[in-house]
């Protein structure tokens, strides 16, 4: 068995379950000079139309704060308590919150298109004016990632929850280069299936044992995992560490089973499956079981970025429930233009903004689950995996109704090895300029980029912008 910070078990079929970093199984003198944590990592989980933030609009007046907190500084209980933030109270030594994050106001033709196409980019349209047939003009930062720092270059983990196609095509954050659009991964199954199969996929025979037998992957790796568990070398941390990753892998292959069943039943019925769903709640499902896969990867150290997105470009397909009724509120996009149309030609929809928190509200309790499952990784440092990288929740306009670039929302947890601050609220440098671009090169420097003169990645997106970093992001 290959002694390497990363271990790798195969079994029957092409399977192939990475497990997470194991103290104990790395020579003496290469433990001696690893820093025995894991490599920092980006996970972006992204939500369209913006956030109820306090603002004046021409439909419902004004409106009051109701997503960040109430002042800027170290957060607290009270800060943040009533706000859309203040469910990630559990995690608040982790947040770093930033506010006064200003896009470049592109001409893609449609604020959405702007806000999706260049929020990993920080780039301008191929073609301008093109609206919903709108294409990015570089590489996303993500892909980036995967190409500079992965291993075996592989490509960053692209995944999409919510209806196929529509606006803007349906996933429209990830770019190989100017106008390449990456394809994401919709059904959970074939994520895991993904992350599980060797380089030539799974077998008929493994499929078979996963899907009829209702086996784990833990099975079909079985006599491996035993003569892993009976090496000296293993600490009791490093026991531990396994047995959390195999229920976590159990885990996830029971809710895909039920999740499967649950999409054939909708087929025979003529129905879209649960993943291409306009319910918000199945949606947000979906995207939590995106999350779970894409933990374990960083968790094992076979990828070191991952995007999430949540509905099509303007996630006008998808409709989220009211959490006093149950009941589906109006499309997500008719909520956030405070209208009963996708223009500004519809009927007020009466306490829309409220409606507009409620929907931040789910983004934010399923970005809960993402901080969640990185802090239950205790990896051999001492530290959880949370503190390895970064979780990454942010937005494609400031805010509703006004569609605007300004402000965008960023919700950071993770410290990315201690590169980046945490527990606090602050306001990002740029004045009245695009700093958008700065974010990205923030993000990607802690992750691990650099540029060509080896210091702080400093130059991603349009080499129009401004270059450098958001030092105050910086501990």
């Amino acid at each position: 068995m290959k002694l390497s910070r990363r271990m790798v078990l195969k079994g029957l079929g092409g399977t192939m379950l990475s497990l997470p970093f194991l103290e104990g199984l790395m020579p003496r003198t290469a433990r001696a000079a690893a820093d025995s944590g894991a490599l920092p990592f980006a996970i972006f989980f992204r939500q369209a139309n913006g956030v109820a933030s306090a603002q004046t609009t021409s439909e419902l007046g004004a409106e009051p704060e109701r997503f960040w907190p109430r002042t800027l500084g170290a957060l607290t209980a009270d800060s943040i308590a009533g706000r859309a933030v203040g469910v990630l109270e559990a995690h608040r030594a982790h947040l770093l919150l930033v506010r006064n994050v200003n896009m470049r106001d592109y001409n893609y033709g449609d604020g959405h298109a702007r806000g999706a196409m260049q929020g990993l980019t920080a780039r301008g349209p191929v073609v301008e004016g093109a609206g919903g047939g709108s294409e990015s003009g570089g590489e996303s930062i993500d892909h980036r990632i995967g190409r500079e720092l992965n291993p075996q270059q592989r490509d960053s983990l692209v995944f999409y929850a919510g209806r196929r196609g529509g606006w803007l095509g349906g996933p429209c954050l990830s770019y190989r280069s100017s106008n390449v659009r990456r394809a994401a991964l919709h059904d959970p199954w074939n994520a895991y299936q993904t992350m599980i199969g060797g380089p030539g996929g799974l077998t008929p025979e493994a499929r078979e044992q996963l899907l009829v037998r209702q086996r784990s992957v833990n099975d079909l790796v079985k006599a491996q995992l035993q003569s892993l568990k009976q090496r000296p070398e293993l600490s009791a941390s490093d026991h531990e560490r396994v047995d959390l990753h195999l229920s976590n892998v159990r885990d996830l292959e029971v809710a895909l089973s039920c999740r499967m069943r649950a999409d054939q039943e909708l087929i025979l019925q003529q129905q879209a499956p649960g993943y291409d769903s306009t319910d918000g709640t199945e949606v947000l499902a979906t995207a939590r079981l995106h999350m779970d896969i894409a933990v374990m990867a960083m968790a094992c150290g076979t990828n070191r970025a991952a995007v999430i997105q949540v509905g099509n470009g303007n996630d006008g397909d998808t409709r989220y429930r009211h959490p006093d009724t149950g009941q589906l509120m109006e499309n997500f996009h008719y909520v956030s233009h405070r209208r009963t149309s996708h223009d500004a030609s519809g009927g007020i929809i009466t306490g829309s903004d409220v409606l507009h928190h409620h929907v931040d509200v789910q983004f934010a309790s399923t970005f809960k689950h993402l901080l969640d499952k990185l802090a239950a990784y205790q990896m051999p440092d001492g530290k959880r995996l949370i503190e390895h990288g970064v979780a990454v929740w942010y937005n494609d306009l400031g805010n509703g109704p006004a569609h605007s670039a300004r402000n965008v929302p960023f919700v950071l947890a993770g410290s990315c090895n201690g590169f980046l601050k945490q527990g606090v609220y602050v306001e990002a440098s740029g004045g009245g300029n695009p700093n958008h671009n700065r974010m990205l090169n923030t993000i990607g420097s802690a992750v691990g980029l650099r540029n060509a003169a080896g210091g702080n990645l400093d130059d991603f997106g349009d080499p129009a912008l401004t270059k450098g970093v958001l030092s105050e992001l910086i501990a």
